[in-house]
């Protein structure tokens, strides 16, 4: 489906959860955020509802975002329901690998086509520091497992923070040259403002506004038209597909500011 500015929307990122098992500083508080209840959040069916519906409308690839969306349980379930939506081209997964080791066979049987895992750093006293409770040898793991489970065109999103690790960046290619990944370096960005983005140092992320092709669906069942905006347009379980082209036929041309939400909690 076209938006107002002709851009194809084709992509939907489903945040399942707010929960994370890190504390990153340019993304958590130190003390984590308050669990929502069940009722709070959408279930799968619900999310595989919204999922069939977006499908119907040009919607052809999905990424399963968080938080960190293997902290919640049954995962792998969304992943083949998923999977098995007629039209679907591809469904991806962005982590931060600390439980990778346990679950990438189970998510590679599910059907997953692709991760992305977040790692900043290589440095494991830096890493612990970034992360603040984090241990650096269970992404690693995470890495080593998820290429034995048979994933390849792996990611590696690493967030480039000055004075802090902007000067890794040839380490990080050649670690991921070394494995077989893809870096994609992201400027460092708050919600809050879009001209907060540090172009200092070349990235992939975050794109431009004019090839945005996406839409966000947060675990609490709002739909985000822009990461960059206070716009959200709740689910209307009653009529999902007009809920949908709400959301895309209200998608500014560009973002400026997002108040009313942070990383964690649209999966960014």
């Amino acid at each position: 489906m076209l938006d107002n500015f002709k851009r194809s929307i084709n992509y939907l990122r489903i945040s399942v959860t707010d929960r994370c098992n890190l504390r990153c500083k340019y993304c958590m508080p130190a003390g984590g955020v308050t669990k929502k209840t069940h009722r709070d959040i959408l279930s799968y069916e619900q999310m595989i509802e919204i999922a069939r519906e977006a499908v119907s409308l040009g919607i052809t690839k999905f990424r399963i975002t968080g938080g960190e969306p293997l902290v919640r349980l049954g995962i792998t379930y969304l992943v083949e329901e998923l999977k098995q939506l007629q039209g679907v081209y591809e469904v991806t997964m962005t982590t931060n690998g600390v439980l990778l080791s346990q679950m990438a066979v189970q998510l590679k049987e599910a059907g997953l086509d692709r991760l992305n895992i977040s790692l900043d750093t290589l440095d494991p006293v830096k890493y612990r520091e970034l992360t603040r409770i984090g241990d650096i040898r269970h992404v690693l793991e995470g890495i080593d497992a998820s290429f034995e489970a048979g994933f390849r065109g792996t990611k590696l999103n690493m967030v480039l923070l000055p004075g802090v690790n902007d000067g890794e960046v040839a380490a990080m290619m050649a670690f991921c040259q070394k494995k077989g990944l893809i870096l994609q370096r992201i400027n460092e960005y708050t919600l809050d403002d879009l001209q907060s983005v540090d172009r200092r140092y070349y990235a992939e992320r975050p794109l431009p506004c004019r090839l945005c092709n996406r839409i966000r669906l947060t675990a609490d069942g709002v739909l985000k038209p822009c990461l960059f905006s206070n716009l959200e347009i709740p689910v209307d379980f009653s009529n999902i597909r007009r809920s949908l082209e709400q959301a895309i036929h209200h998608k500014p041309m560009n973002g400026t500011a997002c108040s009313t939400r942070q990383n964690w909690q649209i999966g960014g």
